[in-house]
């Protein structure tokens, strides 16, 4: 279909209001100005900020306007039942407030509104339209969530037909059908909203509110717009109450790169700009200082991962076999992984994204092959230590530079009584490091022993201690392999440095702090390596 005969679907992010009721997050104001920038350059058409009156944050973020092409949304509850719209002040919060866009949250559900709000249905009616033109006298674009919609649409339709019309007549650019609960699947939602179209409602005034409680938020947007629906609301990497919101990060290259949707719909988002999802994801996931999901579609680190050996030799040849749309797309890129389960293509393919060339008969490569194998088989996961594969394959199949050797290293931790009596717990750690033939004695406290032998071992490095100054340890993970508390232990440890590079380096022991000073011996080398552009560039991709 030719662009200009394309329906626009609006996207309206919630994520600093809706996905502040996810459990554990609670935006500062900072938070909320840096999120709010983020949404803002990526291109999303609405940023709703929050609740103004409702708390100080939300207060104090809507001093301001908060976005410059993005329109700026508040939300907040219709008038009060008995109270002009004039007098109420929660409405005249909303008004004052620096936004764009007012988003009034209505009872839809004839249910809700006597249980909930305690009034007659055509008292809730009337709040609906007052509150809706007060905000388009007050200059402001109104629009209207109608809460437990879908729910109250099966209770009784013509009531909740009624709230939608009477805010589509009022003025409201936008009508949006909330499925509260959650629990509402595809279909219903598809037959839904034809019949709201059909009572006299524009698909293109309508959007659709999901959450994911059947995990079924994103299926249930789409259906929405097939059936006419033209805004869809949604959360950054889905988050929100309960289960969280429709994912906009997996929406949006949906629409974008998917024919069924590419050839009828258009988004805000330019296709430069859906380059960076998977960084605006990560970056958003590294402000709630917390993991990226390794599976989320699109942009996740394993969306594009492939591990046994036949799919790796597929992909080279084509990489449509095993992919769905172009890795780069979304900002993403491919990674075959080597494991146990793969072959020498999965060796080759990644050998040579980090410019080590190597031909396919090279016994070396064999014995790397074979090497990595019999290593996992003990307990070691290179799929998930991407610069201690690096070293490994390094070493097999080239050198790498002796920047220092350990000699000997201990750990003591002691539990005493300090002096008020206090049970305390000491961690110490002594290392000798040998650098250009002279040895070197460390010895630091720690949180725990790891964190104590962490600090030892870079507190003197010689000549390549300002190297290391920017290097930073940001996740410790530890697993027993096999039980029992002489167990084998795997840990896993990610560091990242200033120029924002990440990477992953694995130790395998029967002994968790002999585990995590290979980890963390792989970590400071695959540092000075890189520091050298000798490794490392798959990691500052």
């Amino acid at each position: 279909m030719d662009k200009a005969m394309k329906e626009r679907i609006y996207l309206y992010d919630t994520t600093l209001r809706d996905g502040q009721q996810t459990p554990g997050i609670d935006f500062s104001v900072e938070d909320k100005i840096a999120i709010a920038g983020m949404l803002d350059e990526f291109g999303v058409d609405y940023v709703e900020g929050g609740y103004p009156g409702a708390n100080p944050t939300d207060t104090a973020f809507f001093s301001e306007k908060r976005t410059q092409r993005s329109r700026f949304a508040a939300f907040g509850m219709t008038k009060r039942v008995g109270v002009s719209a004039s007098n109420d002040p929660g409405l005249a919060l909303l008004l004052q407030s620096r936004s764009d866009v007012v988003c009034y949250v209505a009872k839809s559900s004839q249910y809700q509104v006597r249980v909930a709000l305690g009034c007659t249905d055509e008292e809730n009616l009337e709040a609906i339209r007052a509150s809706v033109e007060a905000a388009i006298t007050a200059g402001k674009e109104a629009m209207v969530d109608c809460e437990h919609f879908f729910d109250g649409f099966k209770a009784n339709a013509d009531y909740t037909l009624a709230c939608a019309r009477t805010a589509y007549e009022a003025g409201a650019r936008w009508v949006v059908l909330c499925d509260t609960n959650g629990g509402t699947q595809p279909a219903e939602i598809r037959e839904i909203v034809r019949k709201a179209i059909a009572a006299g409602i524009p698909g293109s005034h309508l959007g659709i509110h999901a959450h994911d409680d059947t995990g079924q938020a994103v299926a249930n947007s789409l259906a929405a717009v097939e059936a006419g629906a033209r805004q869809i609301q949604g959360t950054l990497n889905g988050i929100g109450e309960r289960c969280g919101n429709a994912n906009l990060v997996t929406l949006i290259p949906t629409l974008a790169l998917k024919k069924t949707y590419a050839d009828r719909f258009e988004t805000g988002i330019a296709p430069e700009r859906l380059a960076t999802i998977a960084h605006l994801s990560r970056g958003f996931d590294e402000l709630l200082n917390r993991a990226p999901n390794a599976q989320a579609p699109y942009v996740g680190a394993s969306a594009f991962a492939t591990k046994a050996g036949i799919h790796a030799s597929a992909l080279a040849k084509e990489p449509s076999t095993y992919e769905h749309v172009e890795p780069e797309s979304v900002g993403n890129r491919r990674k075959v992984m080597v494991s146990d389960q793969g072959g020498k293509a999965n060796f080759l393919v990644e050998l040579k994204r980090r410019g080590i060339e190597v031909s396919r008969d090279d016994p070396r490569l064999d014995t790397l092959v074979a090497m990595v194998k019999e290593r996992e088989a003990e307990g070691y996961a290179y799929e998930g230590a991407d610069a201690s594969f690096e070293l490994l394959a390094r070493r097999t199949l080239g050198t790498v530079p002796d920047f220092f050797s350990v000699e000997s290293f201990r750990c003591m931790v002691e539990r005493r009584f300090d002096a008020n009596g206090q049970i305390k717990t000491v961690s110490e750690a002594i290392v000798k490091v040998v650098v250009e033939g002279e040895t070197r004695m460390s010895v630091a406290e720690g949180h725990g022993p790891v964190n104590a032998l962490d600090i030892a071992l870079r507190k003197d490095l010689g000549r390549y201690q300002s190297e290391i100054e920017d290097l930073e340890l940001v996740d410790y993970k530890v697993r027993i392999l096999n039980g029992g508390t002489e167990a084998i232990t795997r840990v896993l440890i990610e560091s990242q440095d200033a120029s924002g590079a990440r990477w992953w380096t694995v130790g395998v022991s029967d002994n968790v702090i002999d585990a995590s000073f290979q980890a963390l011996m792989d970590s400071i080398v695959f540092k000075l390596m890189k520091n050298r552009e000798l490794a490392g560039q798959v990691a500052a991709e």
